[in-house]
């Protein structure tokens, strides 16, 4: 099976999730220069370093590969476009994004250690308690209540 270019789906969801966090009233700036470790940064009392995770396809594996940890927060979005591997009885429709707001901390204790680094999301104890979390992000500026 050919590789899927997913760059520009990427570089999608790193402005979904700058989205979201502005509709929330968080400053979020678009870190431009094409930094390792994050993609957005979050500022008011402190700052926040956010790298952006994403999948294209709605029948991924349910994990991503985590590089860095250089970072305050990840958020993992999967943009569900579709199905990449055409599995009989699945649907091939585009559905809405799903965005997970994660500490770092909390990946920490979960990727794996072998060459991808991968992180599943399977392997995180209660990971709907961090759907769509961005008041996580609020807090960790000083923005929080």
């Amino acid at each position: 099976m050919q590789r899927l270019n997913t760059s520009l789906a990427a570089q999608g969801a790193e402005f979904l999730v700058l989205g979201q966090l502005l509709v929330q009233g968080i400053p979020t700036y678009k870190a431009y220069v094409n930094h390792p470790a994050y993609d957005l940064l979050a500022v008011a009392e402190r700052t926040c370093r956010i790298s952006v995770k994403s999948r294209y396809a709605s029948d991924y594996d349910g994990g991503f590969p985590l590089k860095s940890l250089e970072c305050d927060v990840i958020v993992f979005v999967a943009l569900n476009q579709g199905n990449r591997y055409y599995r009989k009885g699945r649907e091939d429709k585009p559905k809405p994004a799903d965005y997970f707001v994660l500490p770092v901390a909390v990946l920490r204790a979960v990727r794996r250690n072998d060459d991808w680094q991968k992180v599943f999301l399977r392997d995180i104890e209660g990971v709907e308690q961090y759907r769509e979390r961005w008041e996580l992000i609020a807090d960790f500026v000083g923005q929080g209540d």
